[in-house]
């Protein structure tokens, strides 16, 4: 592939990236962040992409993993900024119904008390419309484990939804 449609492939996939980038981050300005250096990254390893790879799971891995490293440094520094809210397309399938009687103040709270890896996957899977077999790809595990991640994401957004004080968070464990 030539650098100029590489690039040109970049650009295509520049809306759905942002779109994750925000999803993960709750910040459009954080998203652009994200989004930039993961733009940056990519274009500093064109020489590293292997014909045949495909372009948006590679970008897409390589964002993740970009707001990951960005997510581990801000757990050392602390927050710079309060998260925005949340749009409503951001949600995972069945929810519409309660999403219209509650504000979007609930609905941040409610996705940023999720566990990263569980937000990640509603990204993924519920935001971008990647199937399991693609996220699984993305994130680099078996696709069990993307099915039962997100059951269980799905499952705490819901209980986070209409029981505002569970005790689901980043850091508990979602299991009991």
């Amino acid at each position: 592939m030539t650098p100029e449609k590489w690039r040109d492939e970049i650009v295509a996939l520049l809306p759905r990236l942002r779109r994750f980038s925000f999803a993960l981050t709750s910040s459009a300005a954080d998203a652009d962040d994200l989004l930039q250096a993961t733009i940056e990254k990519a274009l500093s390893k064109y020489s590293q992409f292997q014909a045949g790879t495909d372009l948006d799971k590679w970008l897409f891995r390589m964002c993740k993993n970009t707001w990951i490293d960005e997510w581990r440094s801000r757990q050392v520094r602390g927050p710079s900024v309060d998260p925005m809210d949340f749009r409503s397309e951001l949600l995972v399938d069945g929810e519409q119904e309660l999403v219209d009687r509650l504000s979007l103040s609930e609905l941040n709270t409610a996705l940023n008390k999720l566990q990263e890896d569980q937000k990640v996957l509603i990204a993924l899977v519920a935001i971008e419309g990647h199937t399991y077999k693609e996220a699984s790809e993305i994130l680099e595990i078996p696709v069990g484990t993307v099915m039962s991640r997100l059951a269980r994401a799905r499952n705490a957004l819901q209980d986070l939804l209409q029981n505002p004080d569970s005790r689901h968070s980043k850091g508990a464990d979602n299991e009991t």
